[in-house]
Formats: C-alpha cells, sequence, structure tokens
C-alpha cells in the first residue's frame, strides 16, 4: 500500500505557479541538504519542497537562494540556512490545528513554511520595511493565515495567547520571560540562546508549571532586539 502524501495547507494554485522552474531546485536541496542530515519529518521536507524560496530574496540573490547557507535580506538581516529553517521547524513538532507565533518575520520565508503545517501564524517584526516586504510577497502567494504585526517581538503577542508554538528567529540572552508567559500547556518554543555572535538551539516544552529544556544544534543569527533581549 502507498503511503499518503502529507497534508499541507495548500489552498492557492499561486504558490505552485513557477514551480517547474524552482521545483527540482527545491527537491535537489531537500535531498542533499536536509535528508541528508536526519530532517526526517515528512510534513516539513514536504513544506520545504513546496515554498519557492527565491521569491523572498531580491533578485539579484536569486541564483542562490537554495544554496546551503544564509543569505543577506533588506536592512542587514538574512534568510536562515535552508537547514536551519527546516531543524527549527521540526523541533516545533507541528499539527495543522497549532495556532504558532513567530519573532522575527524577516523575508516571510520561515512564515510562510510555518503556515504551512498549521492553522495560522502571527508573525512580529520590529522593522515596518521588512513587514511590509514580507507581507507583500505572502499575500502574492496566496497565504491568507499569516498575520504580520510591526513591534518588539520580545514581547509577544499577548492579544492572541496562549500559543502552540513560538519560534523565535533571532538569537536572545535568554528566553523572553513574556514568551514563555504566552506558550500553552504541551506548547514547544524553540529559540537560539547564547551571545550576540553565537547560539545554540534550545527547545523549551511546557508542562504545567515546569519546563522541559534541551540544546540541539549550535547556530549564528542576528540579535534579538528589544525590552527583554539584546538593546539596540
Amino acid at each position: 500500500m502507498s503511503t499518503p502524501p502529507p497534508t499541507l495547507n495548500v489552498d492557492e494554485p499561486a504558490l505552485l505557479r513557477d514551480h517547474a522552474t524552482h521545483g527540482p531546485l527545491a527537491e535537489q536541496m531537500v535531498q542533499r541538504q536536509l535528508r541528508a542530515r536526519q530532517i526526517e519529518d515528512p510534513r516539513v521536507l514536504a513544506a520545504m519542497c513546496t515554498v519557492p524560496r527565491h521569491l523572498f530574496l531580491d533578485p539579484d540573490r536569486r541564483p542562490d537562494a537554495y544554496a546551503d547557507r544564509a543569505l543577506p535580506t533588506r536592512a542587514g538581516q538574512t534568510i536562515s540556512q535552508p537547514y536551519m529553517v527546516a531543524a527549527m521547524t521540526e523541533q516545533l513538532r507541528l499539527t495543522s490545528t497549532d495556532r504558532v507565533l513567530e519573532i522575527g518575520t524577516g523575508s516571510g520565508y520561515q512564515s510562510a513554511v510555518l503556515a504551512l503545517l498549521s492553522q495560522n501564524v502571527i508573525s512580529i517584526e520590529r522593522r515596518t520595511e521588512l513587514a511590509a516586504g514580507a507581507r507583500h510577497v505572502l499575500d502574492t502567494l496566496g497565504f491568507t493565515n499569516v498575520t504580520i504585526h510591526t513591534g518588539d517581538g520580545t514581547l509577544g503577542w499577548p492579544d492572541a495567547a496562549p500559543f502552540d508554538a513560538i519560534l523565535v528567529t533571532a538569537g536572545a540572552p535568554e528566553p523572553p520571560a513574556a514568551l514563555i508567559d504566552q506558550l500553552a500547556d504541551r506548547g514547544r518554543m524553540v529559540i537560539p540562546i547564547g551571545n550576540r555572535d553565537t547560539q545554540s538551539l534550545l527547545t523549551l516544552t511546557r508542562r504545567g508549571d515546569h519546563l522541559d529544556r534541551r540544546f540541539t544544534t549550535d547556530c549564528r543569527f542576528v540579535p534579538l532586539v528589544g525590552q527583554q533581549g539584546w538593546p539596540e
């Protein structure tokens, strides 16, 4: 008996409109960069193969969109290495009914991957120009389950809490207390923890009043700037 394909929240054909162009590159990325590094969740792999990563980059950066590295975007930010996007997403263990908070919208690429795997995503970006750029690409691709706010991501979005999953896409000295408070029971948070230059991924799982903590991959993210993060 054949295995049914993973279920993703793909409702708009616009998302796949240039799959003939980006599809082979995305599939090669998944095989060589993700499967080869033990990314195994079939839904995560399918989402990474589906989202047209190059459309979240400026035209001069698009030839390198599926390369095994982070790439610069606007305002001194980066779009994370595909492996890091997949690893962080896999550690969230998302289901189609999960409500997700993302801290650091950036280009919107990670937001798109999360949106395919969950019910809805609230994403917070401190830079207005990045939020507007990400919103434009996500709207063009037909995503209707991502809401982007401009503000201090270290404070989360209490009006919509609690969240089943929280993903922080910038490095922090410690998990912000505001984000921990907004995590639902059995909720998961993935956040890079360390100094301003190097971090390790920390996965937090709430079990009542207790937080399970597990460090995994070493990484390098831009600093998480805000009231409960690094100073400007």
